[in-house]
């Protein structure tokens, strides 16, 4: 497995490179991790008062201040990683490289050093996602998990972008530990809100309580039977939500400890 790892020193940073680090079963396979940082390319005018020896010293110096301690913990944990810099917008250079080298996950902190923390993610990291076709895993909290077999919730909704999430994660099992517990998810429509007028004017269900339920099933049965059929070997767990994406995800978290 093939990782690009961009690293800016962050909090965020470094749990992403704490997490890397923790997956025993992906040491095993001995992946091949690159770690990057992105500096922000120094005005025209400013490079050519400075020189071109001094501006390389420049950014090899700032680049290491992320470098070398992300390369030290990624040894320690067993790794042989490499690492680099690149000039530029960070959020260009690093979907270009993932690109370029070809690489089979992105794993970046959902912030830098960037004030703005209110933010899903970070501006760097929503431009890698908005420019990038490569797989991402995005580290949202400065902790890591704990368990080396993770419970991993794959979103599927019987299209064929769900079932490549479960291909890849078929593909690369070792990154969520020996023993991963998988949960097909699948919110279905509460089809309650379907109604209908009735001579009087006034809404009626369209649907009784049983007809939602027989919607439901045939809902969530076209969504998650592709994907079963691929994870039949593992006895992936299966998880139907209804109302809203946010509340279903919610309850499953506390439900399900995803």
């Amino acid at each position: 497995m093939k990782i690009l790892l961009p690293v800016d020193g962050s909090d965020y940073s470094k749990a992403a490179v704490e997490f890397v680090a923790s997956r025993s079963a992906l040491i095993g396979t001995e992946p091949q991790v690159d770690v990057v940082n992105v500096q922000l390319e120094v005005p025209v005018r400013a490079a050519r008062v400075v020189g071109k020896a001094a501006l390389t010293d420049y950014y090899t110096d700032e680049s290491d201040r992320a470098l070398k301690p992300a390369l030290r913990r990624l040894a320690k944990a067993g790794l042989k990683a490499t690492g680099h810099y690149l000039v530029g917008h960070p959020g260009e250079e690093i979907s270009a490289a993932a690109v370029k080298d070809d690489v089979d996950l992105i794993v970046m902190g959902s912030h830098g050093h960037s004030a703005l923390r209110n933010l899903l993610v970070g501006s760097v990291t929503n431009n890698v996602l908005a420019r990038t076709q490569v797989p991402m895993l995005v580290l949202r909290h400065k902790e890591t998990p704990r368990r080396d077999g993770l419970k991993v919730g794959i979103a599927v909704d019987g299209s064929k972008y769900g079932r490549e999430a479960v291909k890849y994660v078929l593909r690369h099992l070792a990154l969520f530990g020996a023993k991963p517990e998988l949960t097909l998810l699948h919110v279905v429509s509460d089809f309650a809100g379907a109604v209908m007028p009735d001579m009087g004017g006034i809404a009626l269900p369209a649907f009784s309580e049983e007809e939602i339920r027989t919607l439901q099933k045939k809902a969530f049965e076209a969504a998650v039977g592709p994907a079963r059929k691929l994870l039949a070997k593992l006895e992936a767990k299966e998880a139907e939500l209804t109302r809203l994406i946010e509340d279903g995800l919610r309850r499953l978290k506390e439900e399900h400890g995803l």
